[in-house]
């Protein structure tokens, strides 16, 4: 079951992020509704601000919208919630729970991402049992606090290349420098702002997935 759902992850797919603070007013339930009945088939549910009750409440909603559409449901950092609502996996950071502890608590068939910055983070998480990576951010970002440099895109060929667990690029990626990313390698693609920030969520994935389909179908001639 899991190595089905990790193929999601291998594949040129979108996986998409709450963000509740940029959706334009909209809650975290309107938003996802959009991305699942627009084909998204990855969510990550990142929720800082709220209390441990109002997440438990909403995760569990999207436990059951993300099912309804043969989706995937990954919590951010919190190993307890995800194991709770039944999600399919956790994604954690460098300064989280190690990999280890977080198998031990939830098991071989949940999903363990890690987020990673640079080609040591990469190789340490894949030797340690992440079953993916998030690497980067790509280009700068500004959806954290306190954003990470970006890293460019010339780590993302390194480790497309030489990462053999699935490697989500992250930070930054747009509409307009999603090619960009393809041809270095990228396949899985996670966005938080260009989706939930725009005026009309469906109309935004529907032109991400034709740029996407492009290099899927091997049919990009640039």
């Amino acid at each position: 079951m899991k190595s089905k759902k990790l193929d999601l992850l291998k594949n040129y797919n979108l996986y998409c992020i709450t963000a509740e603070n940029l959706s334009l007013g909209r809650n975290n339930i309107e938003v996802v509704k959009e991305m699942l009945s627009s084909g998204v088939k990855i969510i990550q549910y990142r929720e800082k601000k709220k209390t441990l009750k109002e997440k438990y409440k909403e995760a569990l909603i999207l436990r059951e919208l993300t099912l309804q559409y043969n989706a995937i449901l990954i919590v951010n950092d919190h190993l307890d919630l995800a194991k709770i609502v039944g999600a399919d996996g956790v994604h954690i950071g460098q300064d989280d729970y190690p990999i280890e502890v977080a198998r031990e608590l939830l098991g071989e068939e949940f999903i363990i991402g890690v987020t990673t910055h640079n080609k040591e983070q990469a190789k340490k998480a894949e030797k340690e049992g992440a079953d993916y990576i998030g690497l980067g951010p790509i280009f700068e970002s500004f959806t954290k606090e306190n954003p990470h440099p970006p890293i460019g895109l010339e780590i993302l060929k390194w480790a497309t290349a030489n990462i053999k667990i699935p490697v989500v690029a992250i930070g930054g990626i747009k509409e307009n420098n999603l090619k960009q990313v393809f041809e270095n390698g990228g396949k899985c693609i996670a966005m938080v702002s260009e989706i939930v920030a725009s005026a009309d969520i469906k109309e935004k994935i529907k032109n991400l997935m034709k740029i996407m389909e492009v290099y899927k179908n091997g049919t990009n001639n640039s």
